[in-house]
């Protein structure tokens, strides 16, 4: 009587145990993902912070004109990139965040994902269909 108690109480803390460690890799890549990063193309520094369950990035600096000339909403199209919220990915998968990335090099909002490969390495995505996807590695700056 004595092990089969035994044998339940073992079998219980395992569970626990199990369901517990994705919980804390979660919330261990939460910590990771703020802070400033530079695109791959080092032209852009992004603000990445905590946004509901997920991340929000936005433009902190940018080169060229330094305005949303590409968006299709005429009535934005003359405003300051520098601000504009262009990741948006709140929903926690295995290995990272699903949401929606704006590419103001087009004006086109994409459905992303955002991983974290390092301390200081994320790899972001932008897919069409989720099928074609354009990934980009960037490293922190701060």
């Amino acid at each position: 009587m004595v092990s089969i108690r035994r044998a339940h109480v073992v079998l219980a803390a395992t569970l626990l145990a199990g369901l517990s460690v994705p919980g804390l890799a979660v919330a261990q890549k939460a910590a990771d993902a703020t802070g400033m990063w530079l695109t791959e193309g080092g032209d852009s520094k992004i603000r990445i912070g905590r946004c509901g369950g997920g991340f929000c990035g936005t433009i902190a600096s940018t080169s060229g004109t330094g305005v949303d000339s590409n968006n299709p909403d005429a009535s934005l199209k003359n405003r300051s990139l520098v601000g504009v919220q262009i990741m948006n990915v709140r929903s926690a998968t295995a290995d990272g965040y699903d949401g929606t990335l704006y590419n103001p090099k087009d004006g086109k909002t994409y459905s992303g994902s955002l991983k974290i490969k390092g301390p200081d390495t994320l790899e972001v995505a932008g897919c069409v269909m989720s099928v074609f996807c354009k990934r980009q590695t960037w490293k922190r700056v701060n």
